[in-house]
């Protein structure tokens, strides 16, 4: 299993032969190293609605004739742009064949940004625990610390976590370590930081706090992957 960083919050994940991305952010970021006409994939998913999250969703999906799985409000919005989409909620888990994909619960909020500047409902944030290979891989989504992540680490052997650490509209590294050790996750990657300027930090500083806790961590550079 191959999981690849394409910044932002977006992160792909290769199993034998297949993938899926989670969040594609790429041509609005300036810093990416990879087009997102580029990317091959299988499916893609979505923790929320946010522009940051989505900007990419559907021409990468149209590309790879991909599902977008998302919560029933965004897929329905996205399904009427004539993407094909797999609307799903908090609690439920969708069978991609080769890997399966639950939606937790995040604390956050989420918007769908029309074109005139109006935002509209766009359901429920979320997260994802991905199984596929027996590994197990959770993706916070964009999220504050919650006392919940501990039922998760008590639920699943977290193999990676993929938590945020940008602090401003997410937790930061210091809620993004504890909720780590509640997690029991063996290794984590951190996302959303950097960015933006509300939201730079110190990811080799927060690799570290990870380390000192007895955790592996891996602050991960544009378009560089780890393998599980």
């Amino acid at each position: 299993m191959k999981i690849t960083f394409h910044g932002h919050s977006c992160v792909q994940i290769e199993v034998n032969g297949k993938s899926l991305i989670i969040d594609p952010f790429i041509s609005g970021n300036s810093a990416a190293v990879t087009k997102a006409e580029d990317i091959k994939t299988d499916a893609v998913l979505l923790t929320h609605a946010h522009m940051d999250h989505i900007l990419d969703a559907a021409p990468i999906a149209e590309r790879n004739n991909a599902p977008i799985v998302a919560n029933v409000e965004l897929a329905s919005y996205l399904g009427g742009k004539g993407v094909q989409t797999i609307g799903m909620n908090i609690g439920g888990t969708v069978d991609l064949g080769f890997a399966k994909a639950t939606m937790i619960h995040a604390f956050h909020t989420s918007s769908i940004t029309l074109e005139d500047g109006q935002r509209i409902y766009g359901g429920t944030p979320a997260g994802f625990i991905i199984e596929a290979e027996g590994r197990t891989i959770l993706h916070a989504g964009d999220t504050g610390l919650f006392g919940d992540l501990k039922m998760f680490g008590e639920l699943y052997e977290i193999d990676l976590a993929i938590l945020p650490i940008g602090g401003h509209f997410t937790m930061g590294p210091e809620h993004a370590l504890i909720a780590a050790k509640w997690l029991g996750a063996k290794s984590v990657l951190p996302v959303h930081y950097n960015t933006f300027p509300p939201i730079r930090q110190d990811a080799d500083a927060f690799v570290q706090s990870l380390e000192d806790a007895g955790i592996r961590g891996a602050a991960l550079g544009y378009g560089e992957t780890l393998e599980l």
